[in-house]
Parts: structure tokens; sequence; C-alpha cells
């Protein structure tokens, strides 16, 4: 279920990062950022987000065994 909800986050920020309604809004955001610049960079804060949830939740452990990098290291490569 957890590779699901992480599939999901990611193609909920693929179809979000889609923003043409804020393409031609000149609004300002604190007096000095224009409002689609503010939504770009909350689009890539909820990707910083969903890539952190995707190696805590689903990342395969047995990559990171120690013996696995001990060996690599004996045979030289």
């Amino acid at each position: 279920m957890k590779r699901y909800s992480i599939w999901a986050l990611v193609v909920l920020l693929l179809i979000a990062h889609q923003d043409n309604w804020l393409w031609d809004n000149g609004t300002l955001v604190f007096g000095f950022m224009p409002i689609g610049l503010l939504y770009q960079a909350g689009i890539s804060l909820a990707a910083a987000i969903t890539w952190f949830l995707a190696i805590r939740l689903i990342w395969p452990t047995e990559l990171d065994l120690p013996e696995v990098a001990s060996i690599e290291t004996e045979s030289g490569e």
C-alpha cells in the first residue's frame, strides 16, 4: 500500500506541475514574489518531501547491507 501511495503522490505532483492558470497572474506575494514562482517553489518542496517519503518508506533495505559494500571493497571495485 505504501508503494501505491508514493506513486499516487508522484502522479499528483505531475498533474499539479502543469499550472497554466497562474501564467498570466501578476499578483505579488510578500510584495516581491510572483505567485507563479511561489507556486513552483511549493511544488519543488512537495517533490522533495515525496522523495524523502519514498526513501524512508519503500527503499529496498537489501541495498544498504554492509556486507555488500565490503565485498565490493575487497574485490577492488
